[in-house]
Formats: C-alpha cells, structure tokens, sequence
C-alpha cells in the first residue's frame, strides 16, 4: 500500500499479561509505513473492567472504524471491547477469546496432559508475576536473548482481577475475526488457540513462533491485521 493513501480502518492494538504496549513496535511500524491510523493501548492489566475502558477510550479517539487486536490476555479485553460499536473487526494474535462467562483464570484451568505450565510465580499482593529465570524459555523463546532478557526485568504485575475477569457478551458472536496461532506456544498451548479460533468462527493462520510471536514475527502479524482490516 501506498504510504500517502488513507487506509480505511484504524488499528487499535492491546497487549496482554506480563508486558505493556512496547512490544507492538514493530507490528506498529510496518502499520504506519502502510498507511494506517495505529494506536497502542496501554492496560494497567490490574482488573478486566479496567483494561475494557481503557481499550474503550481508545477505540472512542478514532476517527474510523477500527480493527481492534489482541496478544494473549489481550484477547480477553477486545472481546468484552470489541462490542463497542466502532469496531469492525477483531485479530487475535496467540491470544484467549473466551466464551460468555469465560475468563484466563476458566480457560487455563483444566490444562491439556503433558501441555507446558507456564512459570507463574504464586500471586503477592493480589498480583501475579512469571519467574524471570524461565521467562525467556516460556514466554519469547524466539526473540533476541537481549530483548527477552529485558521483557523479563520490566514485567507488568499481572492483576487477579484481570485474571479472573469473565466476558459478559463474546464480540466475535457478531463481529468477523481473525486469529493467529503460534505453533510453538509455550504459554497458550496451539491446539487450545485453535479450538478458541475455531468457536469463534475467526479465518485462522498459523506460524511458527513463541507466545512473543508478535515481537519476534511481525511481519506476519502486521499481514493479518492488514488482511483484516482490507476484508
């Protein structure tokens, strides 16, 4: 696409548990050097409710319909946000899309024999955190060790609240979505990805990547959401 040329849509962009909005710098980029309108979310991750508003807030500042998109926790948020009547579209990118009454704390309850457990450290003060030691191997097995390491030591505290936070209305009942599976997941196993992607009726790609797919691949990222947001 032209960079001069207005895209139609505007991408709005939710990080999910662990991490802030930093990591979509480089699915942003590509987004801009393409044409779009892009915005990154910033949740404070300390209750669901919060982080709908917030997500809320930004969707109410574009100016066009907007594609709303969702890294693993993430995928919580836009689909209670993403009824929101400025949406047009939802791509979850390795990300949870719950069902009514679903929450991460429901989905990832009953995990799958011999599926990896992620290396949450037990909740202090209300707020989860993964152990730093392991949190390369399970969280960005394929993103440069510097990068990795920094991701690690600059953690977001991840609220119970959040964790626990049920979906009222699913807005990929109404809305078209889209969903990337990360073949090599270590903290949303894929075969749970693709039997979310699957009830939610989303057009499902798949690439080989960790649960950080969004930092280590995004041009393949980048490429689903544009593919949403021209459908």
């Amino acid at each position: 696409m032209n960079p001069t040329s207005k895209a139609q849509k505007a991408i709005v962009l939710v990080h999910g548990g662990f991490v802030d909005g930093s990591g979509w710098e480089g699915v942003y980029s590509i987004l801009k050097k393409d044409g779009y309108d892009v915005s990154v979310v910033q949740n404070a991750t300390a209750s669901l409710a919060g982080d709908v508003a917030t997500t809320r807030a930004a969707i109410d500042a574009s100016d066009k319909p907007v594609i709303l998109v969702g890294h693993s926790y993430g995928g919580v948020v836009i689909t209670e946000a993403g009824n929101h009547e400025k949406v047009a579209g939802l791509v979850y990118i390795a990300a949870f899309a719950p069902a009514a009454g679903e929450s991460v704390a429901t989905l990832i309850a009953n995990p799958a024999p011999g599926a990896p457990v992620p290396p949450i450290l037990p909740p202090k003060d209300g707020f989860l955190m993964l152990d730093k030691a392991k949190f390369a191997a399970s969280f960005a097995a394929d993103v440069d060790p510097a990068k990795a390491a920094f991701m690690a030591d600059s953690q977001t505290p991840w609220g119970l609240e959040a964790l626990s936070g049920a979906v009222s209305v699913p807005a990929w009942q109404k809305k078209p979505s889209w969903y990337l599976v990360a073949t090599a997941d270590k903290m949303i196993p894929p075969d749970a990805q693709r039997f979310m992607a699957k009830r939610a009726d989303a057009t499902l790609v798949e690439e080989k990547g960790s649960h950080s797919i969004y930092v280590s691949k995004p041009q393949a990222v980048a490429a689903l959401i544009e593919r949403a947001a021209t459908a």
